[in-house]
């Protein structure tokens, strides 16, 4: 337990490092009608990048996590890329694919923003991604490499679903195990969408019952979770089971699939 605690301290930490992007997000998504999917592993700071911009977006994406010494989805960006690299993202309702985090953030509020321009925060990131590789140190570099294990194992038949944001301590050591299974999942973005929804989901901001805004994400998502919204909240089609808490998520993860 202890342990744990750390890990979730350093995720923490990840996110303090990052200026708490990858929190908050519009209520109202301009979901794609067929599902992106994205090649990433969770230590790599560009792909951070492109998972805050899926968070501020509220984007639902497929994620087929690619970590150092991975088998299952690497191959596959090579066959379809043509090189090693990521994050690689394909989009199958406009024929593109994309490798570099600045062309596919570009290509994310060009198709699925409000306005189709990118905010001018999010349209020069430097070459070096200092700051996110800091945050992915303060982590432990987790999700960076393969389970060794994983070789003996194929994916599950259909792909898990994580509701998550990316700044969220709790779901990023989630994530991270995720990656390091090559776990393809679902990574369904739960926003917080108002200052009412700020804070843990037994401690938010706002005292009393949670009520989520009229009309916005989190109320759909309300529907799923039951009383209240709280993340990660992990669900595996393959064998029935609905969890919350990291831990409960990590324990299970590694029962099943470890």
């Amino acid at each position: 337990m202890v342990f744990h605690q750390i890990k979730v301290a350093q995720a923490l930490l990840s996110a303090i490092a990052e200026g708490g992007r990858g929190t908050t997000g519009t209520p109202h998504p301009k979901q794609p009608e067929r599902p992106l999917k994205l090649y990433d592993f969770e230590a790599s700071p560009f792909c951070r990048r492109v998972r805050e911009v899926c968070t501020l977006l509220n984007l639902d994406v497929e994620i087929y996590p690619c970590p150092r010494g991975g088998q299952r989805f690497r191959p596959e960006v090579q066959a379809k890329g043509g090189k090693l690299q990521f994050p690689f993202l394909i989009d199958e309702n406009t024929g593109d694919h994309l490798y570099e985090s600045q062309e596919i953030i570009h290509h994310l509020f060009k198709h699925y923003g409000k306005t189709g321009q990118t905010p001018k925060a999010y349209a020069s990131y430097p070459k070096l991604p200092v700051v996110a590789a800091v945050g992915s140190l303060l982590n432990g570099v987790r999700g960076a490499f393969a389970a060794k294990t994983n070789a003996k194992r194929s994916a599950p038949e259909q792909l898990l679903e994580l509701w998550s944001f990316e700044a969220s301590p709790y779901s990023r050591i989630v994530r991270a195990r995720l990656s390091e299974l090559e776990l393809p999942y679902i990574l369904h973005n739960v926003a917080k969408e108002r200052w009412q929804d700020q804070g843990p989901a037994k401690l938010r901001l706002k005292p009393g019952k949670y009520v989520p805004l009229a009309g916005g994400k989190r109320e759909q998502v309300l529907k799923i979770m039951g009383d209240n919204i709280q993340v990660p909240y992990l669900v595996d089609p393959n064998t029935g089971t609905k969890l919350f808490e990291s831990k409960a998520i990590l324990d299970y993860l590694n029962k099943t699939y470890a």
